[in-house]
């Protein structure tokens, strides 16, 4: 009987290995080649960087505040520096890319941010600190819109393509998580700018010879008109909601809005004329270019403008350290970071458009689960919001780099990843503002005002579920023919 059980035992082995007649056997899938994983290293170090350029100040706020002699009214441009840079910039960084050379775009990028971080822990005033982090953002522009054109590139392939993104997601999770504790664990805010100007300025000698240049020209000049008028339509913007939070019914204020609304009119008309625009207004038709869009400005309205300010909100409230601050908020973004590399293993069981439905709910929640935690007097009533929001951010992070590349042309990812770039961190300066001023409208009671801030974050982040759930996914094939990364992922896990 024992013999009898072994040779069965092979039999079956074999039977269940070898394929049946006439069917070929399914080759392995083949690793990316060197330049494609190199490629896909250095643009997720030079996103990690910039990420963490971004959310340094967020532990260091008081302390830079302090240094700079910044009043409360102005603390705002502090935060929102870098993300008026990368919004008013990504439209044009991605056309860059996509006509000139996204390699070409994306050294240049990193050059500047390692230059514009050291400059910036050199400075000794409010205005000269916001102009180098508006600088920072530009390049950070410069870095993330060509990101991602180089990896469409270099991972031609659907399946490599949802390979590439996710871990690109999750490096601009990872450079949420790490930018504030390395800014707490420096000496001081000076000093950590400095290290992060040498690590970006690192990562660019590495990415001179590995990094092969793509490009899809157009021909025509560059959108010059289009970037000015929406430069200054951002600009204005950011100004009025900064400058609201002292009365929104001053002149200054009203004159800004005017003036943004008037500029933003005036980019359409421009944009529909040109013939090489800074965006194809066409692409409004598309459902996932909607959704790429909505998904990027309520990320940046509701998790950014919220989680920009709670570190420092945390140490005017719990007193905590900055580098106690960054310890907790590493539980919220080191999940997110987790999240959002294995989000991938979602392919074909969820779309990208219901995983930032699911994504938006997951953060109400946990801003939800945070109301009160501020006037407990322990940070310990924090971390089940934390837990919950870190794992709706991972989803986010995950989602809205693959829809954005997805929704445009394959020749134009650049581009599309500028356009879901820059509403995201439109978003983020309406967010920064909106918090600030939420919190600090109660006078000296600033944990009233965060359960205020945090119930409105809550509230915009449903809304956001609805905007990207309402809308139907095009059903027509893509104009290259390909299958979508979900199909072809579904169809490998099967």
């Amino acid at each position: 009987m024992a013999r009898f059980n072994e040779r069965t035992l092979k039999s079956a082995r074999v039977t269940a290995k070898a394929p049946e007649a006439g069917t070929p056997p399914r080759p392995a899938p083949l690793p990316p080649p060197a330049h494609a994983r190199a490629t896909l290293a250095l643009t997720s170090a030079a996103t990690a960087v910039a990420l963490m350029t971004y959310t340094a100040p967020m532990v260091t706020l008081p302390d830079t505040a302090a240094a700079l002699h910044t009043p409360l009214s102005a603390q705002a441009w502090l935060l929102n520096g870098t993300p008026l840079g990368l919004a008013a910039l990504l439209l044009v960084a991605g056309s860059l890319a996509d006509d000139y050379g996204r390699r070409r775009v994306f050294l240049a990028g990193t050059l500047a941010l390692g230059l514009t971080t050291a400059l910036g822990g050199l400075t000794t005033s409010t205005w000269l600190f916001t102009l180098a982090r508006v600088a920072q953002g530009a390049a950070s522009a410069a870095i993330l819109a060509s990101s991602l054109g180089l990896l469409v590139a270099a991972f031609p392939t659907p399946r490599g393509r949802l390979h590439a993104t996710g871990v690109w997601g999750a490096f601009v999770s990872g450079g949420i998580a790490a930018g504030p504790l390395i800014a707490g664990a420096m000496p001081s805010w000076r000093v950590a700018y400095g290290a992060l100007g040498a690590a970006a300025l690192l990562v660019a000698a590495l990415g001179l010879r590995p990094l092969t240049e793509s490009k899809a020209p157009r021909g025509g000049r560059p959108d010059i008109p289009g970037a000015l008028t929406f430069g200054g339509a951002l600009v204005a913007l950011v100004a009025a909601l900064t400058l609201g939070r002292d009365g929104w019914l001053r002149t200054p204020v009203a004159l800004l809005l005017v003036a943004s609304v008037a500029l933003g009119t005036l980019f359409t008309l421009l944009e529909r004329r040109a013939r090489t625009p800074m965006i194809d207004l066409s692409l409004l038709r598309r459902p996932r270019f909607l959704a790429s869009s909505a998904g990027g400005l309520f990320t940046g309205l509701t998790v950014i403008g919220l989680f920009s300010y709670l570190p420092a909100l945390l140490q005017q409230t719990l007193h905590l350290t900055p580098m106690n601050t960054a310890w907790l908020l590493l539980l919220w973004s080191g999940l997110s970071f987790t999240v959002a590399l294995q989000a991938k293993r979602l392919a074909g069981r969820i779309s990208a458009r219901r995983q930032l439905a699911v994504g938006f709910l997951l953060h109400a929640a946990g801003a939800l689960t945070m109301l009160g935690a501020t006037a407990s007097g322990s940070w310990v009533r924090l971390l089940p919001g934390l837990l919950i929001g870190g794992v709706g951010s991972g989803l986010l992070n995950a989602a809205l780099p693959l829809l954005s590349v997805e929704s445009v042309p394959p020749a134009r990812a650049a581009m599309g990843s500028g356009a879901q770039q820059t509403f995201r961190y439109i978003g983020s300066c309406a967010g920064v503002a909106l918090t600030i001023a939420l919190v600090t409208s109660s006078g000296g009671d600033l944990a009233r005002g965060a359960n205020v801030a945090m119930a409105v974050s809550a509230g915009l982040a449903a809304l956001g579920a609805v905007c990207v759930g309402v809308l139907r996914e095009s059903e027509e094939r893509r104009t290259d023919g390909q299958e979508s990364a979900g199909g072809i992922a579904a169809k490998a896990n099967g």
